[in-house]
């Protein structure tokens, strides 16, 4: 999961950027770029790290221009990496930079056929360089010195014949503009808005729409499925739809635990639909045990508040905040590897005991993954005094790898996997486990926007709404994107990375 933004202004962009890719920080922990256009020329800073981290005034200053783009990357294909930190470039045709958010499943396939069929050259693992080759040739195939909006909508859609999978993205063509298009599923979220200002008007594309409302831009509209919207450096807005065939089927996972609460993703408040996850929670205790013994509600912070306030509220329960999380450690989920993942966890949150001690406790947290976090919490709720533990999921099991962007590669990494929920009570050690059931958590996202009629939950029921998916698919991914291939590339990634420093 990454998040990316896109800016065509009358004025400098460089600060705007930064700024919209701290309030995506959330969407990826790993690597931080920016690139700017000033002229003819393009600016380019890109590192490992936090985007406090990776940006500092003496790089600020160089990133000059009134266009740009940027990206915030956590780890799914590839390694960890400064040299797959985005945004990418190629030099031909015309300097292309493009971000990407989501996952190719065709990525294979793909990287054959540029390096035998279009004699293209890929210098790293990910599949956004992939998806910025396929897109750079098609421009290329065109044979022009010069091109217009026309011959980049025409490249969109030669993207959208080739390529398969989740991809919203971000591009800017040197000297001529900003595009942004979504894939025919539109399962990651990307939306525009604008800004009028005395000059005239400014644009920007971001993942999510709270970094509009942060730097004023009103939104406008989500892209659609297939669309592609181009904005030349004059600020002149087109916009296509580059995609025979279409049928919005959003991620699901962006509104149980990926969005930030004040992000609107197509037409859906991400805050009112974790509520509604709260109520179906709610109805499901109260139909499995209406005489429950629940003393209070906890929730896991952040994520969960939204759904356990609403639960507790629902039931007539005490609604209190028994955990304290230390603000400057990652979310665990999105962390690299088991074993930083397992230390993470009490480091980042400590209990208050008053609030366990003697008590019936039910604990909410919006989904579980890997598991790593809700067994030793709940460990911590008891060491913390509580006489039960429950735990309840706003979301249903995750028992299948997602292939569209989410760091959830191997099944066998997955604790429901191929267990029951009562064997996956007893894995955690709780003393009664609640999952959300799909069509609750469909209901409870679809009623913000009932035109939309499916959502991807695949990593639920192991349905691919790309119909492209295979078990072989599956197992390859599985054994190239699994915590011990990853540690495996990690390491050599550092002594190939010393080696060229050196």
């Amino acid at each position: 999961m990454c998040g990316i933004a896109g800016i065509v202004s009358s004025k400098e962009v460089n600060q705007e950027l930064y700024e919209a890719l701290t309030v995506l920080q959330h969407r990826g922990q790993d690597a931080a770029g920016i690139v700017t256009c000033e002229g003819d020329r393009f600016h380019l800073r890109k590192d490992s790290g936090l985007v406090r981290d990776v940006f500092h005034t003496r790089h600020m200053v160089n990133l000059r221009g009134t266009m740009g783009i940027a990206h915030v990357r956590y780890p799914t294909a590839g390694c960890i990496s400064s040299a797959e930190a985005q945004p990418l470039y190629v030099n031909s045709p015309y300097g292309i930079t493009l971000a990407h958010n989501g996952n190719l499943t065709n990525a294979e396939t793909l990287k054959k056929e540029l390096f035998v069929q279009d004699q293209r050259h890929l210098n790293t693992d990910s599949d956004s360089e992939v998806l910025l080759n396929v897109f750079a040739h098609e421009l290329h195939e065109l044979g022009k010195l010069r091109i217009g909006v026309d011959d980049v909508f025409q490249a969109v859609t030669s993207v959208h014949a080739r390529c398969r999978g989740a991809y919203s993205v971000v591009a800017m063509i040197t000297g001529f503009g900003v595009l942004a298009f979504r894939d025919p599923h539109g399962i990651r979220p990307l939306v525009y808005g604008e800004r009028k200002t005395g000059l005239g008007t400014d644009y920007m594309f971001a993942s999510e729409s709270v970094a509009l409302d942060v730097l004023g831009f009103a939104k406008v509209r989500d892209l659609e499925p297939g669309e592609a919207i181009f904005i030349e450096k004059k600020g002149i807005l087109h916009a296509r739809q580059c995609a025979a065939a279409t049928a919005l089927s959003p991620c699901i996972f962006e509104f149980v635990y990926f969005a930030r609460p004040d992000s609107i993703i197509d037409n859906i408040s991400v805050y009112k639909a974790r509520r509604r996850m709260g109520d179906k929670l709610a109805d499901k205790i109260r139909r499995l045990r209406p005489d429950h013994d629940i003393d209070v509600v906890i929730p896991i912070p952040d994520t969960s508040r939204t759904s356990a306030l609403q639960l507790a509220n629902q039931l007539g329960v005490k609604y209190r905040e028994g955990f304290i999380k230390n603000r400057y450690i990652g979310r665990t989920f999105i962390m690299p590897g088991q074993q930083l993942r397992k230390k993470s966890v009490r480091q980042k949150l400590n209990a208050i005991g008053l609030e366990f001690k003697g008590r019936n406790v039910l604990l909410v947290d919006d989904s579980i993954v890997r598991g790593t976090t809700s067994e030793q919490i709940i460990l911590m709720a008891r060491e913390a005094g509580a006489n039960k533990v429950y735990f309840a999921s706003a979301a249903p099991p995750v028992r299948y790898p997602n292939v569209y962007g989410i760091d959830m590669p191997a099944a066998e990494e997955l604790v429901a996997h191929g267990l029951t929920e009562a064997e996956i009570e007893r894995e955690l050690g709780c003393d009664w486990l609640i999952y959300q059931d799909l069509e609750d958590l469909i209901a409870a996202v679809q009623h913000g926007n009932p035109d939309i009629r499916r959502f991807d939950t695949s990593c639920f029921n192991g349905e691919y709404i790309t119909g492209d998916v295979s078990q072989t698919y599956l197992d390859h991914l599985s054994n190239h994107r699994n915590d011990n291939a990853k540690a495996v590339r990690d390491g050599a990634g550092t002594a190939i990375g010393l080696h060229i420093s050196g």
